[in-house]
Formats: C-alpha cells, sequence, structure tokens
C-alpha cells in the first residue's frame, strides 16, 4: 500500500505541474459548489470544523474525497503548504480512485 501512496502523491506534484489542482479552502470550496473538483485531498490531520465542512460538501455534491494523508504529506507533493486540495480533471481523478482503491 506504501508503494501506491506514494504514486497517488507523486501523481498530485504532475498535477499540481499541469495546472489541473486548486488549493486552499476558499478556492476548492467554490470548485465543490460549481461543479469543477472531480477529486477532493483532505488532510487527516486537519481541524474538525475543515473536516466536517469538506465531508458534508463533497457527499452533498457528489465528489470523491480521499482523507489518507497528512498535510505534511499534500503539502511536500504540491510544493505548497495545504489542508485541502482538489483535482480539476477527470483523467487524474479517474488514475487518483484507481491507485486509491488498489489492494
Amino acid at each position: 500500500m506504501k508503494n501506491n501512496q506514494q504514486s497517488v502523491l507523486n501523481l498530485l506534484g504532475l498535477a499540481r505541474r499541469a495546472k489541473q489542482i486548486q488549493s486552499g479552502e476558499g478556492s476548492v470550496l467554490k470548485s465543490i459548489q460549481t461543479g469543477k473538483a472531480q477529486f477532493v485531498f483532505l488532510a487527516k490531520d486537519a481541524g474538525s470544523a475543515t473536516i466536517k465542512k469538506f465531508t458534508d460538501k463533497c457527499s452533498f455534491y457528489q465528489v470523491s474525497l480521499c482523507e489518507s494523508f497528512t498535510k505534511q504529506q499534500l503539502s511536500q507533493a504540491i510544493g505548497q503548504s495545504r489542508t485541502v486540495i482538489c483535482v480539476t480533471q477527470s483523467g487524474f481523478a479517474r488514475k487518483f480512485e484507481e491507485l486509491l482503491t488498489m489492494n
């Protein structure tokens, strides 16, 4: 599983370089509400209010959510200190789901 997690983080860095992500609470929230967000990463060590807000929004707008990584891991993958990140391109989103569901 560690290998898949590292692959996900590497792909997240690639998605950032391809300008296919939004990061930061405000930007991600707006992307979810407007239907642009395809997949959301939320740090498992985020604050309880943040976790509740994004869990509820992703559930309501039917956006896939991943809470498998820490804030440090996500921040290192994209090179910015962030708690929540969304992927806006469906191809990347499909690959993230595939990698995270593999055993």
